[in-house]
């Protein structure tokens, strides 16, 4: 009797361990597939504005606040802008003294929590740029997909899809830009957004399942005049367009990618996020096998190369603790003939074009110019 209550009682421990394993990694993986959007990544710090004066912030002093480049810098119900650090200003040791470039909205005081963020304007095109457009909705096969369409001279359409805690006003970094060049621009929200269908199961796939809205817009700019794409992605976003550059049954129009930190090794990216959550070292197998079971991701990477057919500018760089960029180099290594590459030191995830606007831009132009 007391061998078969041993028993028992083993069989039941080891059945209450694997149940709190098992709800550990679920707990884990949420940090990717209900990573909200707009809201920002586990593996953005918080910061605490200590004061500001004209033209300038303090805010604490750590690695995301020393980035060189220009970010958003969002709290709760506050915008700002904020340029690079300035040295020659006053701080204490646990400060650091940035640019304040201009408040959107809010208001910014001491003792404020905050973030960084790529996203420099907030809105839509006509209130943060000054540029006509319609908002549209893209019928998508869950619903209706809202998007701004900013209209422009050339056949060949842009679709800009943001990615992870991002939302569709990301795009706007780049769409004066390419407004400037005649291109007309689409700019998609998806699945899961606000104003989007959710997703059957109300989770992020990583760009698995959601490339099916890069497709529909694809559809809807053919409808509507373009004769061409390029597919224009961050994080991802970048993923997503590279599905449709694969499956979609229009991938014979894309004319061109642009990927910004594009997530290649869906694993690696949500081992980081769940990292970024405090997750013990030894859950986070457990919490990749939760995510391939919610999701039916598999182990496959983002794009095979031999399926490439597309010339391909991708912006990474060393510095990405969301999607390691070892599988960019990899790629472009593999398929020199349509990859360029082009690396960013000191950038963080999807933040290429703040940290040297000026040279991605010039990148961006020379990789456009053949394709208009």
């Amino acid at each position: 009797m007391r061998t078969v209550t041993a028993t028992a009682a083993a069989v039941t421990a080891a059945l209450a361990a694997g149940a709190v394993s098992v709800a550990a990694g679920r707990l884990a993986s949420d940090a990717a597939l209900k990573a909200p959007p707009g809201r920002p990544l586990p593996t953005e710090p918080r910061l605490t504005v200590h004061g500001t004066a004209p033209g300038r912030i303090t805010l604490t002093r750590d690695l995301a606040s020393l980035r060189p480049g220009t970010y958003g810098l969002a709290g709760n119900g506050s915008h700002a802008v904020v340029g690079p650090v300035l040295t020659d200003a006053p701080h204490s040791a646990d400060s650091v003294v940035r640019r304040l470039e201009r408040v959107t909205h809010g208001s910014l005081s001491a003792g404020d929590a905050v973030w960084l963020t790529p996203n420099l304007y907030v809105g839509n095109p006509g209130s943060a740029l000054g540029l006509d457009h319609a908002d549209v909705d893209v019928p998508g096969e869950l619903g209706a997909l809202p998007a701004w369409f900013v209209p422009g001279a050339r056949r060949t359409w842009v679709i800009a899809v943001h990615g992870l805690g991002a939302t569709r006003e990301h795009a706007l970094n780049l769409t004066g830009f390419l407004h400037s060049r005649r291109f007309p621009v689409l700019a998609l929200a998806y699945r899961g957004d606000l104003g989007a269908p959710r997703s059957p199961d109300g989770l992020n796939h990583l760009g698995e399942t959601e490339w099916r809205d890069v497709d529909a817009a694809m559809r809807y700019a053919v409808r509507y005049g373009a004769e061409r794409f390029v597919l224009l992605g961050w994080s991802t976003g970048a993923t997503m367009a590279l599905r449709a550059a694969t499956r979609s049954g229009l991938r014979h129009l894309i004319s061109g990618l642009v990927l910004d930190s594009p997530v290649l090794d869906w694993q690696a990216t949500l081992r980081a996020l769940a990292a970024a959550r405090h997750t013990p070292g030894p859950l986070l197998p457990l919490a990749v096998r939760a995510a391939q079971g919610r999701t039916g991701l598999h182990a496959d990477p983002a794009s095979d190369p031999s399926l490439l057919a597309a010339p391909t500018l991708i912006f990474h760089g060393p510095d990405d603790r969301v999607a390691p960029w070892a599988p960019s180099r990899t790629l472009a290594a593999r398929r020199p003939d349509l990859v360029t590459l082009h690396p960013i030191p000191d950038a963080p995830h999807a933040a290429m074009w703040n940290t040297t606007p000026t040279p991605y831009e010039e990148s961006l132009r020379r990789f456009l110019t053949p394709l208009m």
